[in-house]
């Protein structure tokens, strides 16, 4: 494979297509291995190509927006060796990142920023008196976000030379790629023509005293004749040249287009791109939505393995259709995720209360304020590392006006190969420090169908239920039935009188497996089941605190502001000496790898953990013992 860059540029359009092919292949190969987004990917690869051919990157600098699109950029900007190690530990990430190539101009994985980054770096590069091209490549899904809405207002307003790339893979701006707009396309792209257009808008600008109004005139003018052919007028009337819709796939035509919009250096321009999601593997053409952010698959047949337990989004999806069905007030909100938090359950059971805003959490929360003020029961599902978008309106529009609104904190903790820009371990720190909220975390799939329920009829404030990524292996759940469920009520597990390990969500069964090993070595635990983070049970957790020499804390989230911390500051002074430690992550970002890695990493996997409690419960009974010698000597 060609991974020169210099080479690439010397290539024509059939041996860019032929290195298409190669870099596609080489995609299915790594992601059917690694897991990633594979559909977004494979869709990109003849833009990626033709953006590097006819621009001078790294000095050209293109902008991706989340960033999961961009393993073609990677492969031919001097990663492909390294392209195995895709989303592992120390390996390269997937999303785009200034720390492995210069290529990357940003760290990019989360939606609809890469306009006001372009537009930043614009405004920037003109105060330096620099000159290179800008190229942001945002997805029409991207462009659902209002971050984008905001930038491109300030674009049409500043109007500096800003190339964007709107790469349309859901055809939602336009489903035809006509003969006639690509006629329109290639003209208004020909040195040409937009020679003569700017010198008659020069001269059109100098006309005494009516020149400004007759220059905005003629210019509307054309946004609405170009309107009639072509779908931009919306991206015209904002002051932003319209060029498209262009054929993704179609590298000839790409690349004449990119070099006619290159040469026109006066304002902001968009490039609208058709590009179709999984292009050149089938099971991914046939079915995107499985193949945007997919496991590892059979490659040939491009099915998953399957398993016998039931992922947390699934049990979400199922029960909240049961409640739906019983009960007529209950709506469910998602920003564009409906697949990856399970409520396409959701919407097939009732479809008119099922809301997909697109990616707007900020809207998604605000929405839900309301449709709770009007007596509904909305659920708003999200995942924790989106739901930071949310912040000011969870607490203006939810919190401080107590509205039953329900978020559904979806891949709470750490969530693996997706790596810094995807963890949620900031929900803990966020939500615990919120007023009037109720927050609840369930060890299992029993435990979250129950607070589902509980959520449902709890009527008096918001409630917030954090779940982590994975599945519950604990066999079948009947979405139908439930237990009670009651907030503030811990739950002991075992008791034991040599340390008490009080563990949240997800750490609860790794607690468990501590336990075992600490029984192995001839110590006892007493395992406490908050969840409950607020508010806390403290009578229990301070009698499983009393009556062991020390206690742990083990939470999926960061240290700093977690439940540890709190159920310090809330347990009788007395106590708080015989906190040995609080186990979470340390107060930094968190590197990619596995969930079993990066546990293991950090000292959360329960044989790590057990050796930290036996060397204090050591370090303790010699102590105590010298304290009774003490005693008995005096």
């Amino acid at each position: 494979m060609i991974e020169r860059l210099s080479e690439i540029r010397k290539l024509d359009a059939s041996g860019l297509g032929r290195l298409a092919g190669e870099v596609r292949e080489l995609i299915i190969d790594v992601v059917s291995k690694n897991g990633g987004h594979l559909a977004s990917s494979l869709g990109v690869v003849e833009l990626t190509l033709a953006l590097h051919h006819v621009f001078n990157t790294p000095a050209d600098r293109i902008i991706w927006d989340v960033g999961h699109q961009s393993y073609a950029h990677k492969i031919i900007t001097g990663r492909s060796a390294e392209f195995a190690s895709l989303r592992k530990l120390g390996g390269l990430s997937g999303f785009p990142k200034i720390s492995e190539s210069p290529f990357d101009t940003y760290n990019t994985g989360h939606s609809s920023t890469s306009l006001s980054l372009a537009l930043g770096e614009a405004v920037g590069r003109d105060l330096r008196h620099e000159k290179y091209n800008i190229l942001p490549v945002i997805g029409d899904g991207s462009m659902t976000g209002g971050m984008a809405f905001e930038a491109l207002n300030q674009i049409g307003h500043l109007k500096k030379d800003i190339i964007i790339i709107l790469n349309d893979n859901e055809h939602s701006i336009s489903k035809n790629v006509g003969a006639l707009s690509e006629y329109l396309l290639r003209m208004i792209t020909a040195p040409l023509y937009n020679r003569l257009r700017k010198r008659s808008y020069a001269i059109i600008k100098r006309i005494p005293r009516y020149g400004k109004q007759l220059y905005d005139f003629v210019y509307k003018q054309e946004a609405r004749v170009k309107g009639f052919f072509v779908p931009g007028s919306f991206f015209e009337e904002l002051g932003i040249r319209y060029f498209g819709p262009v054929d993704g796939h179609n590298l000839p035509l790409l690349i004449e287009v990119l070099r006619g919009v290159k040469d026109i250096n006066n304002g902001p321009k968009i490039v609208h791109v058709i590009t179709r999601k999984g292009k050149g593997y089938a099971p991914a053409e046939k079915d995107p939505a499985t193949f945007h952010g997919i496991g590892p698959f059979d490659k040939k047949t491009g099915k998953t393995p399957k398993r016998d337990s039931i992922a947390y989004s699934e049990i979400v999806g199922k029960t909240l259709a049961e409640i739906a069905r019983r009960d007529r007030r209950v709506v469910a909100v998602t920003a564009a995720m409906k697949m990856g938090t399970g409520l396409y359950e959701f919407e097939k059971q009732a479809p008119g209360r099922f809301f997909d805003v697109g990616i707007a959490e900020q809207h998604a929360i605000t929405f839900a304020s309301a449709l709770a003020s009007k007596g509904f029961k909305p659920f708003v599902s999200v995942y924790s590392t989106f739901l930071q978008r949310a912040v000011d309106q969870i607490i203006h529009d939810v919190a401080v006006t107590a509205q039953p609104v329900r978020l559904l904190i979806d891949r709470a903790g750490i969530v693996g190969e997706d790596g810094e820009t995807h963890h949620g371990l900031s929900d803990i720190g966020i939500v615990r420090n919120i007023p009037n909220f109720i927050y609840l975390a369930p060890s299992n799939g029993r435990e979250l169908r129950d607070m589902l329920y509980f959520a449902a009829e709890h009527g008096t404030g918001p409630v917030a239920i954090r779940f982590p990524r994975g599945r519950d292996e604990s066999g079948t759940i009947d979405i139908a039935a439930h237990d009670r469920f009651e907030p503030g009520r811990a739950k002991r597990l075992s008791t034991g009188r040599d340390v008490a390990l009080i563990a949240a969500g997800d750490m609860v069964p790794i607690a468990l497996e501590t336990a075992a090993i600490l029984k192995e070595n001839g110590f006892s635990a007493t395992v406490l089941n908050l969840l409950s983070l607020k508010p806390l049970d403290i009578k229990k957790i301070e009698r499983a605190a009393s009556e062991t020499r020390f206690f742990v804390t083990l939470e999926n989230g960061y240290i700093s502001g977690g439940i540890g911390e709190h159920i310090l500051s809330c347990i009788h002074r007395d106590l708080r000496q015989r906190m040995l430690f609080a186990a979470g992550f340390p107060d930094r970002f968190i590197e990619q790898g596995t969930m079993r890695e990066l546990f293991r990493l950090h000292g959360l996997d329960p044989a790590s953990l057990a050796r930290k409690i036996i060397r204090g419960l050591k370090v303790r009974i010699i102590h105590e013992k010298r304290h009774t010698i003490r005693r008995v000597s005096g």
